[in-house]
This record gives C-alpha cells, sequence and structure tokens, in this order.
C-alpha cells in the first residue's frame, strides 16, 4: 500500500500545488476582511466567480479578435488579469460601501446574512447575463497553454511513477506565488499596508491618530476583491469550464483554509491554502486504497475537513494564528 501511494505521490503534489495556490489566494481575501472589521465576506466566493466569467468572456472576445489573438498569448493574459482584477476589485468596493457600511455598528450577524445575500444576488445576476448571451449559463473559455509537460519522476527515484502537467500548471502557480508575495509586501512594507494594520489592531485609535479608517476599509476590498477576480481567470485558464456556483464551493474551502492557517494572518491563509490542496488531492488519489475501498475519491471533502477539525481541536487559532484577548 505504501509503494503505491509514492508511486502516485509527484502527481498528487502538482495537482494539489495547482489547487492550494487557488485556494490560497481566494482565502487571503477573506482574512484581509475578517482582520479589519472581523466580518466573513461570504460574497468573496462570488467574486471569484465573477472573475472567472468577466476573464472568460475578456479572453473569448480578444481570441476573436484577428491581430488581438496574433499576440502572444502571455501578453493577452497579463492584460486580461489586470482589467478583470480592476473590474472585481471596483466590485468588492462597491459590495462594501452600498452592503457592508450601512451595517458596520450593527450587530454582527446581520452583516454576515446580508453577505450570503449578496453572495446569492451575484450567483443569479451572472447566471442571467451567460444564459441571456451564451444561452447556457456554463460558459467553456478558449483553449490555452494546453500543451502537455512530462515529469520524469521514476528517473529521481525508482518507485515513482512518472507525472505530467499542462503548461497552464506553471503559469497558474507562477502568478499566484507573485500575487501572494506582492500582498506580502504591499501589507508589512507600505504606508497603505501600514494603516491596514492599525486598523486591524485598534479602528477607533487608528481614526484618532488621522487614519481614514473608511478609505482603508475600502481599499482592503479593493486589493481582497482584486485578488478574488484574477484567481478567478487563473482558475479558467486551468480548468477551461465555468458556472455561476462554483464559487460557493470554492468559497467555502477557503474559508476553510483561512481557518486553517489562521483567520486574520495573510500568511496563515497562504499556508492553510496550500495544505488544504494537497491534502485534498491526496485523499482523492489515496483514499479508497487506505480505507479498503470502504470511502472513494467523492470523501475527498470528508478526509480535509476531518483533518481541520483535527488541528482547530488542539490549537483553536489555527496554524500560525495568535491566542486575541476579549476587550473588556
Amino acid at each position: 500500500m505504501f509503494q503505491e501511494i509514492l508511486q502516485s505521490l509527484p502527481q498528487v503534489l502538482i495537482d494539489g500545488l495547482t489547487l492550494g495556490t487557488v485556494y490560497a489566494v481566494i482565502a487571503l481575501g477573506y482574512t484581509m476582511v475578517y482582520g479589519i472589521l472581523e466580518l466573513i465576506n461570504f460574497a468573496h466566493g462570488e467574486i471569484f466567480m465573477s472573475g472567472a466569467f468577466i476573464g472568460t468572456a475578456l479572453l473569448l472576445i480578444l481570441t476573436g479578435i484577428g491581430w488581438v489573438s496574433a499576440l502572444p498569448t502571455i501578453v493577452m493574459l497579463i492584460f486580461v488579469l489586470l482589467v478583470t482584477a480592476v473590474l472585481t476589485g471596483l466590485l468588492g468596493m462597491g459590495i462594501e460601501r452600498v452592503a457592508y457600511r450601512p451595517l458596520r455598528n450593527a450587530p454582527k450577524l446581520i452583516p454576515l446574512i446580508t453577505a450570503i445575500g449578496i453572495s446569492f444576488l451575484l450567483q443569479d445576476l451572472v447566471r442571467f447575463i451567460a444564459e441571456l448571451t451564451k444561452g447556457n449559463y456554463i460558459v467553456t473559455g478558449p483553449s490555452l497553454f494546453t500543451s502537455q509537460i512530462k515529469i520524469e519522476a521514476s528517473a529521481v527515484l525508482s518507485v515513482f511513477d512518472n507525472a505530467s502537467i499542462k503548461s497552464s500548471f506553471i503559469i497558474v502557480l507562477v502568478t499566484a506565488v507573485i500575487l501572494m508575495i506582492a500582498l506580502d509586501y504591499f501589507v508589512n512594507r507600505t504606508k497603505w499596508g501600514m494603516a491596514m494594520r492599525a486598523v486591524a489592531l485598534d479602528r477607533d485609535t487608528a481614526a484618532l491618530m488621522s487614519v481614514n479608517v473608511n478609505k482603508v476599509i475600502s481599499i482592503t476590498f479593493f486589493v481582497g476583491s482584486a485578488l478574488g477576480g484574477a484567481t478567478g481567470v487563473l482558475f479558467a485558464v486551468q480548468y477551461g469550464t465555468v458556472d455561476p456556483y462554483i464559487g460557493f464551493i470554492l468559497g467555502l474551502k477557503a474559508f476553510t483554509a483561512a481557518v486553517l492557517g489562521g483567520i486574520g494572518n495573510i500568511r496563515g491563509a497562504m499556508l492553510g491554502g496550500l495544505i488544504l490542496g494537497l491534502m485534498e488531492m491526496f485523499a482523492s488519489a489515496n483514499l479508497s486504497l487506505l480505507t479498503g475501498g470502504v470511502f472513494g475519491a467523492e470523501y475527498k471533502d470528508v478526509f480535509a475537513f476531518a483533518i481541520l477539525i483535527i488541528v482547530l481541536i488542539f490549537r483553536p487559532e489555527g496554524l500560525l494564528g495568535k491566542p486575541v484577548a476579549e476587550k473588556v
């Protein structure tokens, strides 16, 4: 059994890293908003989904224009990533201004219910637009970066099977890593990042120290939503097909990743996303083998959430989180 697990390990690591980086970047949006407002923005998964649809629509339009389609594919993808990030960032700012800011001093349950309402609203709005324009709410984007790259893992260790990756895997991984590093630099090394950390620490004191709290919160929503939208484009490029409901399950898992790493901790969200993606792919490949056929690959979510529960039992604040004293 152990040998069979080792044989599939290279492919599991590749697939797990791909999925884990998607979870990690989406989780950053959850953890940024929670760190400042202590609000679980359940609409963030739908912002990710909106980014996937916007990116797919732009790619379909651009590949249909003769002179644009002649440009290098990577140039087209960078342009689509930037445009989608700006649009979804503005969408996030709009949601914060209209739906969350008026409820900022309300009981915490009310903004949470509002977030769920916004989530359903975005789902139905995107489905309506997709069906109106394409006749179907399931949309398939253009085939980009589809070439297969073989990895001779058996040459490294004979027990390994060879693995293969799509060229889109490299694009997704490199872009996601760049986004995470850029965010970490922005939060820890810039003036606006310092303002975000100040507001997260004590909103009232930050306001007394001339920090524009409303602007900081708006920028937080913009940055988190822009990252989510860009990740939606990467997801569409990697997996090809998108629908209005991908944001729900992916958003839930990304939120789980944020909790696993330590909600409110940016580096914890990155780590939690990678761990969750690797666990899910490991379970998908080996759960049937480990349980003697009792559980199949369809139970991979159960395995991942069971690991989460075990971690939180022994470390409730998450892997990189810190215990927070209640203010009285």
